[in-house]
């Protein structure tokens, strides 16, 4: 009696499952709660949801904001990548894992970003433990239709928050692949210093100090120059005013220099004119970044680096006596949060993922570029946990990237893969 009970449960289970699969993904959307969409134009099955989401996920009577995810369906016996975003998400795209192993993908807009905000921004509700809670709910729908193997990703910003949602959920997904993710120890990580004090030559370190020497020393020719041009490319500077955003920029230009892999030998020397300066300083843009525009559109990130995620400053040791409008008592730090609210950094989280990351943070890839700024806050190698780095040579934030990997590094990252997720990758 017992055996044919058994039996007909197998039954009545495996034909749930054959209904299930016959179901088309349209339909199956629409089974889920919290959830709408519509298609988008696209060669495969993608769509565009909006998922409510609590502002807090411990308590859901104090509001929601929607949340936009892009779904891209393969297969329902595949597996499905979740793509942490760290910021606002224009459009979809296939990341390279989801390629590699012929997966589903669900890329999930960072909550307070984009379209992801609610109507009153709160910034309490913008903290890690809710970012992740997000993606812990979009999981936690979506294992009704995926269930084989999940893998999660995210590069720079979203591949710290790929760190991070691993770390509040260790069982959300099988494998994780973060890109060039820095994991800061403090508010002013200051290993950012040491590395831009020993990356490359000595001779092109001293060419770049050179270099913001003689834009600082040039100041008041330049800032004319540069009024022009926020006029035409409608900048407004109330946030900074023009002259402390110059300043920023010169300050700033190492870090992106190293950051995105430029060549020393395009940099002016002190025999070229001023006019070569000057047309460097606008090619490499600098400026950008300290405009209103930018800095609003970024508020939510520098909320974030200020309150719990750490960031970077700027040292400022051998321009104390050309900065003017930026105070010189201390190394000015790199974050704008919105309205210049006043708030206070909590590094308790970080402290705690460091450690557990160092003794329980299996099943990742740490994949970076040995020329990224952002490297010098990578994840420390160890050998106490199951995981994978890749410090790609000569590679720096914009290309750290599988598709540059050498044979061997490929095959590695691949054989950990089959390991971790029990499949066969099609190489």
């Amino acid at each position: 009696m017992c055996k044919k009970f058994i039996a007909l449960i197998l039954i009545l289970w495996t034909t749930c499952e054959v209904n299930a699969q016959t179901l088309t993904i349209e339909d199956q959307l629409k089974n889920l709660s919290d959830i709408t969409f519509k298609k988008v134009k696209s060669s495969k099955s993608t769509y565009e949801l909006k998922i409510k989401q609590p502002l807090d996920h411990s308590n859901p009577e104090k509001g929601f904001l929607h949340q936009k995810v892009y779904l891209t369906h393969t297969d329902f016996t595949h597996p499905t990548v979740i793509v942490t975003q760290g910021y606002q998400l224009r459009k979809n795209r296939e990341q390279e894992v989801t390629k590699l192993l012929n997966a589903n993908q669900i890329n999930v807009e960072h909550r307070f970003f984009g379209e992801s905000k609610p109507d009153s921004l709160d910034y309490s509700f913008l903290n890690l433990k809710q970012a992740t809670a997000d993606l812990h709910h979009i999981r936690t729908l979506f294992d009704k239709i995926y269930t084989k193997k999940w893998i999660s990703t995210g590069i720079s910003k979203g591949g710290s928050t790929t760190i991070f949602y691993k770390y509040f959920y260790p069982n959300d997904v099988d494998a994780s692949i973060s890109y060039v993710a820095p994991l800061t120890n403090s508010f002013e990580d200051k290993r950012i210093y040491d590395f831009l004090n020993s990356i490359g030559t000595k001779e092109c370190r001293e060419k770049i100090k050179n270099y913001q020497t003689r834009l600082l020393k040039n100041k008041a020719q330049i800032i004319p120059i540069l009024k022009s041009y926020a006029s035409q490319a409608d900048w407004k500077f109330t946030y900074l005013s023009i002259e402390e955003a110059f300043e920023y920029s010169v300050l700033e230009y190492p870090f992106a220099f190293w950051q995105w892999g430029n060549n020393c030998e395009e940099i002016p020397s002190e025999k070229d004119t001023f006019q070569k300066d000057v047309i460097h300083y606008f090619t490499m843009d600098p400026i950008s970044l300290f405009n209103d525009k930018s800095i609003k559109k970024y508020g939510s990130h520098y909320y974030q680096a200020a309150t719990e995620m750490g960031y970077y400053g700027y040292e400022i040791k051998d321009f104390k006596d050309l900065l003017v409008s930026l105070p010189t008592d201390k190394n000015p730090h790199a974050t704008f949060v919105p309205n210049k609210m006043k708030v206070d950094f909590d590094g308790t989280l970080l402290k705690k993922l460091h450690h557990w990351i160092e003794n329980d943070g299996n099943n990742f890839i740490f994949i970076y570029g040995e020329n990224d700024t952002w490297t010098s806050c990578a994840v420390p190698e160890n050998d106490k946990i199951d995981a994978e780095w890749f410090v790609m040579k000569d590679k720096h934030h914009g290309n750290a990237r599988i598709k540059n990997m050498s044979k061997n590094e490929y095959q590695r990252l691949c054989s950990a893969l089959e390991r971790w997720l029990e499949l066969k990758i099609e190489k």
